[in-house]
């Protein structure tokens, strides 16, 4: 390992501990620009506990009712709430009359970290309601009215059609139409008004949609990082990170497509086909909750109702996976919420989607294990730059046999290190050897180890997948629980991460015997520093991330091996250089111009000996 590899080696921890605080930073970036308005939205709204939630609902809802009833509005006979369920494929979802919305929806084919069921909306924290006209000057949210359900219907195709309706005593009504496909995370919602200017003065509809999301992955602080506030702004996707115990906001001035609260592997969107013209949403991070809050959005859109009778407002509700392939089939760039890479380290996501996806999609469509299938795409990533590799170990067995003449020329030159630097350049290049061929090895895996980084914490595939000791390869690994934490470590032991941490030991030991410059301390232990540091920032990565990293160092370690020993002829190089050294070469421009600078830097020395000699004389 020569000096130029080490300096590889160290641009790849400077840019792998940038990209950890990048994306930790990042979290704080928005609030600090946005602390003039951080709490606005909390200090026009009354704070309401849990513990008193439904009562307060339910005084809302019986005040609702004797205003709806006072200015003529038709509700369910019923008079209190009651629920609906409808089932397809992918989702058991649960509709209440009150506001005419769902109300709870469970996926079926994921649980929570816990074992127990996965619910993305669950019960009456979580609201879509709008404000409409309920006589003179009088006006009610549609959360708190409870509408009539119509019986369901079902299309040809499978599809299930809910709807509910809420009745003015002239007749005109608000109809809420849902349409549950058979195997769809998506449900389209469909708002029709019967003489809209009768509901809404300005001929605008002013949305609430508060979105409650819980835990539902085993480390809750990692799961808040990786979760977001998404949306498609003016055709352009953007996100916001949830900040733990923070509250932030963002206001719209430009057409809206879809809001979306996106936590690591599940999502809450609502869509609006013919855009929301603007609003605001806010986002809160309760610290120390008994519910255990990943993070709360409450987001107010406006809607152009349309100038018609009888106007549709087409809308959709997404309650699933962040799954790339899933979320891409529907053409609205919901895709984007998949963290593949963003921010400066965009470029991960381009290597993400072109190459590590689909030939992961490739191997596991095969292959059962999923660890296996990161073994088999880790040999696949390393066979790819073994030319790369080849060269670099080849350039640091030429450096290390040229290493008694550049000792030669430390000698002859020890006070005078230009001149120094200037002949061992020349020597490199009359040998023709390259002095940074030992890096671009480490330079070229920085992006791939990022997009890896990203693939790993983002993949819902890797969900639940077991390998090994490990339950789920989608979070870290763990031998051992402490009842404490322990400063940059953590409260476990994950065993992947040792195994990666003592095989990128035993990569820097077989590499010190290989050095070209021991006698430089800050060479010789800083090998070590990386793979140490890495104990305590890969403790709570996911598994399948330690768990690459352990094959790739295994397999360097087996390169490495075989170059040094079986491919690389010492003898035959060592020869090579000298023929090298014989043979004439044209200087380049650049070549002329450090030559030039040599012959006037030995002038100035000439000269200045003859001044020392002349002085001496007198």
């Amino acid at each position: 390992m020569d000096r130029n590899t080490i300096i590889g080696f160290g641009l790849l921890a400077i840019l792998f501990f940038g990209y950890f605080y990048y994306t930790r930073q990042g979290q704080l970036a928005y609030e600090k620009e946005q602390q003039h308005v951080a709490d606005s939205l909390n200090r026009l709204k009354p704070k309401v506990d849990t513990a008193t939630a439904h009562q307060i609902n339910t005084d809302s809802l019986q005040k609702a009712q004797q205003e709806a009833a006072f200015s003529g509005i038709v509700q369910d006979t019923s008079g209190k709430e009651q629920f609906f369920q409808v089932e397809n494929d992918v989702f058991i979802i649960t509709f209440s009359n009150k506001g005419g919305q769902p109300y709870k929806v469970e996926l079926k084919k994921f649980k929570a970290y816990n074992g127990k069921p996965l619910f993305i909306d669950d019960g009456a924290m979580n609201n879509i309601s709008y404000t409409i006209n309920t006589g003179a000057n009088k006006t009610a949210s549609t959360s708190q009215l409870l509408f009539a359900r119509l019986p369901e219907t079902k299309a040809a195709n499978g599809d299930q059609i809910i709807t509910y309706v809420l009745k003015a005593a002239d007749g005109k009504t608000i109809t809420h139409q849902y349409i549950v496909k058979p195997d769809n995370y998506m449900i389209d919602f469909n708002i029709g008004v019967k003489d809209p200017g009768q509901w809404f003065s300005d001929q605008v509809l002013r949305m609430n949609w508060v979105a409650r999301a819980t835990q539902k992955e085993k480390d809750l602080d990692w799961e808040i990082q990786q979760s977001h506030v998404s949306f498609v702004e003016n055709n352009d996707f953007d996100f916001e990170h949830l900040s733990p115990g923070k509250k932030d906001d963002k206001k719209f001035v430009m057409p809206v497509n879809w809001i979306a609260l996106n936590q690591q592997f599940f999502a809450n969107a609502l869509v609006a086909k013919d855009n929301f013209t603007s609003g605001e949403i806010s986002w809160d991070t309760p610290k120390d909750t008994a519910e255990h809050l990943v993070g709360i959005a409450t987001a107010n859109m406006q809607l152009k109702v349309p100038q018609v009778q009888d106007a549709t407002i087409p809308m959709q509700l997404y309650y699933g996976p962040v799954d790339y392939k899933i979320l891409k089939s529907y053409n609205n760039q919901m895709y984007n919420m998949v963290a593949l890479g963003s921010g400066i380290y965009a470029f991960a996501k381009y290597i993400n989607r072109g190459f590590i996806l689909p030939v992961y999609n490739f191997f596991s469509n095969r292959i059962a294990s999923a660890g296996l299938v990161i073994a088999l795409m880790t040999i696949l990533i390393r066979l790819l730059i073994s030319p790369l590799t080849y060269q670099s170990y080849l350039s640091g067995a030429k450096m290390k046999l040229l290493k008694p003449e550049i000792e030669q020329l430390k000698a002859k030159y020890k006070d005078d290190k230009q001149t120094f630097a200037m002949e061992q350049m020349k020597l490199y290049r009359t040998a023709g050897a390259n002095p940074m061929g030992g890096c671009l090895p480490a330079l070229f895996q920085v992006p791939i180890f990022f997009a890896l980084y990203s693939f790993f914490n983002s993949n819902i595939s890797l969900r639940g997948q077991s390998f090994l000791w490990a339950h789920d390869l989608s979070t870290y690994d763990s031998i051992l629980n402490f009842s404490f934490n322990i400063p940059l470590y953590g409260s476990h032991v994950s065993l992947f991460t040792i195994f990666a941490v003592v095989t990128s030991l035993l990569i820097s030991i077989y590499g010190m015997a290989n050095m070209q410059d021991q006698g430089n301390p800050m060479m010789k232990y800083m090998p070590f520093v990386f793979p140490v540091i890495l104990l305590g920032v890969f403790n709570r990565m996911p598994a399948a991330l330690t768990w690459y990293y352990t094959v790739s160092n295994v397999i360097t370690l087996l390169i490495q091996f075989v170059i040094q020993q079986y491919i690389i002829d010492h003898d035959k190089l060592m020869a090579k250089l000298e023929a090298n050294k014989k043979k004439p070469r044209k200087q380049s421009k650049w070549q002329e111009k450090i030559q030039a600078m040599q012959d006037q830097n030995d002038r100035l020395k000439q000269m200045q000996k003859k001044i020392e000699a002349n002085r001496k004389k007198k």
